[in-house]
């Protein structure tokens, strides 16, 4: 009993207390600890008198002292009072004071205008506010939103709407080449965190008012503006219904990452296969929406996402379109080669030391017993081992600042790799295998289906330490089976191998010329499919003047 008297005399702030605090001057005003919630705000409509305005404002954002409200009267006469609510630090300070409060304060006094009631806000509009973008609006919810995105709020007395005047300017990165997607030739321009800026790097690469920018916001708190970017007349209606349904139906508190989005949208959430791309490259989101794709841009990250996607997007850089195709072929299956060897070599080794020695040669044996002959351990935990190492040096080398982390990450897996052998706990066959996995799974462009093989690793060197190549064998069909079924935004993950569309395979297993890509993927792209005009194969024209046959 007693003690719950105490806590509620805790509780309990001291009448005597509170007086002695205002005689003194220093009582605090209590925060609006009232949480505003977004339909309340939507039922909300701005007040004729600017005082209740003001007041409103003042109980919404509480005691927050980045919130500036600046108070002035209109006018030659100086009767009409005036206010402006702004964030600081969102706003382009040399705007607002040559922009609003100048043409406001002094220059309409000047004039001796004297509108009347009906006529200020278009006045104000028309003929004083030199800002390229206002507009007015009744409801508190638009007058909040705006403002938490840099505008000013103009309110003013006897006027039951208020002004928004968007001259917002706050610190971004400046455009530059992404670290994560470098190439020898093509575009040093990258995305930054600004979405308005990222609109605009695609905008100058696809000129045509057939490319859609449609903006959403998302996140009940943060309000992050996500734009859906996609070409009318190439794209499947479908596939952006369907692109805004997965988005729309996302409620929660806030996004402050494109990552978000990619788990709520996506097919398979328990899929290792990565089912979207993402990108900081304006040129390859402009490459995708020729092809009939949906790029969806979140403002505050450079990261872009795309959909579908099949697998062979993953396996193709833009720098390969920019090469001459011979190049680019070899490169490509370059990159199938080191596919392959990221998943498999591990467990190959694995197996056939264990289960099939039979299948090495009789020198290369030898060659193997002598090397393993003082290792301890069987051939699966030398390669867990080493698998463990490798990948914690990696995560280091990423996680450490970069003048330290690159030296970390080479000097620690050559110190650590040469005392595993020299100390006897693993082979040196072991280590090439390691290194070579490690840097093979590097091969791929796309860095999350990078992730995909090194998790994928470790299952398969545990079937084939249990049942040798055939457990290699039933973790590829496994593989294979699961793909099979997978689709990103009802487009077959294996497509254009499986349903087979040899038009598209000109894109898939080779590279072949500008001149031969005549069609897009027939899975993206449902209608307009022709993206050239026929025969621009180059030919070489004859001395007489006679253009050469071309050559089929």
């Amino acid at each position: 009993m007693v003690t719950r008297l105490l806590k509620r005399l805790a509780r309990k702030p001291s009448k005597k207390r509170n007086a002695g605090q205002a005689a003194n001057g220093h009582q605090q005003p209590e925060p609006d600890r009232r949480v505003y919630l977004d339909r309340e705000l939507k039922q909300m409509a701005v007040m004729s008198r600017l005082e209740d305005n003001l007041n409103l404002m003042k109980n919404i954002f509480g005691l927050n002292n980045d919130v500036v409200f600046r108070h002035f009267r209109l006018g030659a006469a100086e009767q009409t009072g005036a206010a402006v609510v702004y964030v600081d630090g969102m706003t382009d300070n040399a705007s607002f004071n040559n922009d609003i409060m100048k043409p406001l304060m002094l220059e309409s006094r000047q004039a001796g205008f004297r509108p009347a009631p009906g006529s200020l806000l278009e006045w104000l509009q028309n003929s004083a506010i030199p800002v390229s973008n206002v507009f007015e609006t009744g409801n508190m919810e638009n007058v909040v939103s705006s403002m938490l995105y840099g505008n000013v709020i103009l309110f003013i007395d006897g006027q039951d709407k208020a002004l928004v005047l968007d001259i917002k300017n706050w610190n971004s990165r400046q455009v530059s080449e992404p670290d994560s997607e470098i190439l020898v030739r093509g575009p040093r321009e990258g995305f930054v965190e600004t979405l308005r800026t990222n609109t605009s790097l695609i905008r100058r690469r696809l000129r045509s008012p057939n490319l859609i920018l449609e903006n959403i916001h998302i996140g009940r708190v943060s309000h992050t503006g996500v734009t859906i970017a996609y070409i009318r007349g190439i794209v499947s209606p479908d596939m952006v219904a369907e692109v805004k349904r997965r988005l729309q139906r996302i409620n929660i508190d806030g996004v402050l990452e494109s990552g978000y989005l990619e788990e709520f949208i996506e097919d398979n959430p328990y899929s290792p296969f990565p089912q979207i791309i993402h990108t900081e490259r304006p040129d390859r989101v402009a490459a995708s929406l020729l092809e009939g794709r949906v790029a969806i841009l979140t403002d505050g990250t450079p990261v872009v996402l795309i959909v579908p996607v099949d697998i062979t997007a993953f396996m193709s850089s833009a720098e390969d379109y920019y090469e001459r195709y011979m190049m680019g072929t070899i490169i490509l299956w370059l990159r199938f080669v080191a596919f392959g060897i990221s998943i498999l070599l591990p467990s190959l080794y694995i197996a056939i030391t264990t289960f099939h020695q039979e299948m090495i040669p009789t020198r290369l044996l030898i060659t193997l017993a002598a090397a393993r002959e003082g290792v301890p351990f069987p051939a699966l935990v030398e390669a867990l081992l080493m698998e463990f190492t490798f990948e914690a040096l990696r995560e280091a080398g990423v996680r450490l600042p970069r003048s330290v982390g690159q030296a970390v990450s080479i000097v620690g897996a050559l110190v650590i790799g040469q005392a595993a052998v020299q100390a006897g706990i693993v082979s040196p066959l072991m280590v090439i295998v390691v290194a070579v996995t490690g840097i093979a799974s590097f091969a791929s462009p796309a860095f999350n289906f990078g992730l995909a093989l090194r998790l994928l690793r470790f299952p398969m060197m545990l079937l084939a330490a249990s049942l040798g190549l055939f457990g290699v064998m039933v973790g590829i069909l496994a593989i294979l089976i699961h793909l099979a079924g997978l689709r990103s935004f009802g487009v077959p993950y294996l497509s254009p191998l499986a349903p087979l569309h040899p038009r598209d395979l000109k894109d898939v297993l080779m590279r072949v010329p500008w001149w031969a890509m005549d069609e897009r993927p027939a899975e993206t792209a449902k209608q307009n499919r022709r993206r050239q005009a026929p025969g621009l194969k180059p030919s070489v024209k004859k001395p007489g003047g006679e253009q050469g046959d071309r050559q089929e």
